[in-house]
């Protein structure tokens, strides 16, 4: 009983030490990447926007894991002289609320964020979303074509595939996960874990100069972020695959952009059928690309939003 006692109380200090430095990692994070943009509040739930330019106005949604930052490093400097541009944190992800604790769906997200830079006076946008963020793009246009100018779409998931979720995210989007390991990770995992994962995203090209520094490991490593994501990710497929049927009712100009290098989301599982699931859809293949084709080819990219919009009649 005795022994049973102490191993009792050490496991406690354990705890009360890991969720104190959970709270310091989030605390510092926040301190070194702070906001970039407002906060705009829908239905109580706070999302951390950003905007700037002037012109058509086009919509950034980040992937998975991620948040704006990786918009503003680079993409937003080269559009902000034609277009008014909106980045967004996804909800639960940098800055922004998470709308419940079950893991926002495609289509949740997609319903918030229009509301949300329907505030800005965003009505009608090109919207740009890349991998995660091409299939909440997705279902923002299938769910709200009055509100949509067109698609530009970035190693977008956007098919069924037939692997399996992750270790990491079965562990972390089950329940138990949720409440015990993710609270380890945020105290314990240092930064450099994820700026290691970050050269496997972009390969076969380098990280971007300065990349590591500016995007905040340490806002991918909030409990909040951590819990929200792993749910994201396990949703995912089959939000995908109910989405499906709704390609063949698109009529706006889609814009399709993939790397035939990325081994993240595959080319051959995801953009090439959805370039013949949507009619007019417009597919290039960024040939020795990765998963990044906005850092690996951001001219490339640039001229798709530009066709985008003289498709959609903007320019």
């Amino acid at each position: 009983m005795k022994i049973a006692l102490i191993l009792l109380g050490l496991l406690a200090a354990f705890w009360g030490v890991t969720l104190w430095k959970a709270a310091r990692h989030e605390a510092r994070a926040v301190v070194q990447h702070p906001p970039l943009g407002r906060f705009v509040t829908v239905d109580g739930v706070r999302l951390h926007i950003l905007q700037a330019g002037t012109g058509p106005d086009l919509v950034l949604i980040h992937g998975a894991s991620g948040n704006m930052r990786d918009f503003t490093l680079d993409l937003v400097g080269r559009l902000t002289d034609r277009y008014r541009v909106t980045v967004v944190d996804r909800p639960g992800l940098g800055h922004s609320d998470r709308l419940d604790r079950d893991g926002a769906t495609i289509f949740e997200q997609a319903d918030i964020l229009v509301r949300a830079v329907a505030q800005l006076g965003v009505e009608r946008p090109l919207v740009l979303g890349h991998s995660y963020g091409g299939a909440v793009a997705l279902a923002w246009a299938t769910r709200h074509s009055e509100a949509t100018a067109g698609l530009i779409l970035l190693a977008a998931a956007s098919n069924p595939w037939d692997t399996p979720l992750s270790t990491y995210y079965r562990v972390l989007s089950h329940p138990l996960g949720q409440v015990f390991a993710v609270p380890v990770l945020t105290a314990w995992v240092p930064d450099h874990v994820v700026t290691d994962t970050i050269a496997s995203v972009f390969a076969p090209q380098p990280t971007p100069p300065g990349y590591v520094d500016y995007i905040g490991a340490g806002l991918t490593l909030q409990r909040r972020a951590l819990r929200e994501n792993a749910l994201q990710r396990a949703g995912i497929l089959a939000e995908v695959t109910r989405m499906v049927p709704d390609y063949a009712a698109l009529d706006l100009p889609v814009e399709i952009l993939h790397g035939d290098r990325d081994t993240t989301v595959w080319l051959t599982i995801h953009s090439e059928p959805l370039s013949r699931q949507i009619a007019g859809a417009n597919l290039v293949v960024m040939e020795g690309v990765g998963h990044s084709p906005h850092f690996a080819e951001p001219d490339i990219v640039v001229a798709a939003i530009d066709r985008a919009a003289a498709r959609a009649g903007l320019r």
